[in-house]
């Protein structure tokens, strides 16, 4: 968990504000798309956990195989 201190400064005072660095990670996850197509090829993408709780299948281009096919999420 990372977490730093913002410190902004007005006419009223100074504010701290402590920031952490996991909820930007926790909800949108860095994924793999791995071709149906059985090239090996993959994507690398970042889904909303909140949107598509399931695994993500999207229709991608695959240049081994040379058209387009499913990719589908990999854990």
């Amino acid at each position: 968990m990372v977490t730093y201190l913002s410190v902004s400064g007005d006419a009223n005072g100074i504010h701290f504000q402590y920031h952490s660095g996991m909820a930007r990670n926790e909800l949108r996850p860095v994924i793999k798309l791995r071709s149906t197509a059985g090239t090996g090829f993959t994507y690398v993408t970042r889904k909303n956990r909140r949107n598509d709780p399931d695994r993500l299948t999207l229709r991608k281009f695959d240049p081994v195989a040379g058209r387009h096919v499913a990719f589908r999420e990999e854990r």
